[in-house]
């Protein structure tokens, strides 16, 4: 019997929930992956370094250089101050441009959370299911004769349920981690917009910025 059978039997054992529950894991696998990768990007050595050096350039006042690294590559660090540059370092305006990338550092959150709660349901759903099973069978005139036919549904209960619970389990520690580097990211946001306010204390967003009045203008 080759591997395919083998999980085909396992995934038979468990009951039909099983297949939700392996719908679950390898969305919870592709969304640890996702986000790993990209939090590597953004807090690895190379993320670190692009990071100290936008906040250097805002404190510095080096709009140029700002604007270089907002250009050059996918930073959300180097988003956030491209935007403040261009929406203006007031807290008004400095909280939406943070608000603007909160998707990119929360992304998949709640569909792990909705699965680190929804799998062991499901686990639960089967053990309920494999114990009606093996009630419904006994008293039965076959189940003398055949114990299997009961063990078959305290079989079903079990094995849906310790897979319900290592689905969330691996999708709960993940979540974890990135939780953590989502609050770590935003107080580097926080230091990001203090360096912007270092730099350009008094910026404005274009729009916002006070134009000649027209009666002004034909006087001249």
């Amino acid at each position: 019997m080759g591997p395919a059978a083998h999980f085909l039997k396992f995934m038979n054992h468990g009951g039909f929930v099983m297949w939700p529950l392996l719908l679950l894991s390898i969305i919870s696998v592709t969304a640890t992956v996702e986000r790993t990768l990209f939090w590597i990007r953004l807090h690895g050595r190379r993320g670190v370094r692009e990071y100290d050096a936008v906040v250097t350039r805002l404190r510095n006042a080096d709009e140029d250089g700002v604007r270089t690294m907002d250009r050059a590559g996918d930073n959300l660090y180097a988003d956030v101050a491209g935007g403040l540059l261009d929406e203006g370092t007031d807290d008004a305006h400095a909280l939406a441009v943070v608000e603007n990338q909160r998707p990119r550092l929360e992304r998949f959150s709640v569909l792990m959370s909705a699965i680190i709660t929804g799998a062991p349901m499901f686990g639960i759903l089967g053990t309920v299911l494999g114990i009606i099973d093996s009630f419904g069978v006994l008293g039965g005139e076959d189940t003398l004769a055949d114990p299997r036919l009961v063990s078959n549904g305290i079989s079903e209960a079990l094995i849906a349920t310790a897979t319900g619970l290592v689905v969330a389990l691996i999708t709960l520690f993940p979540y974890m981690a990135f939780k953590a580097q989502s609050d770590r990211a935003m107080g580097r946001l926080e230091a990001l917009i203090a360096a912007a306010k270092t730099g350009f204390p008094t910026r404005r967003a274009r729009s916002a910025r006070p134009t000649e009045a027209p009666s002004q203008a034909f006087s001249a």
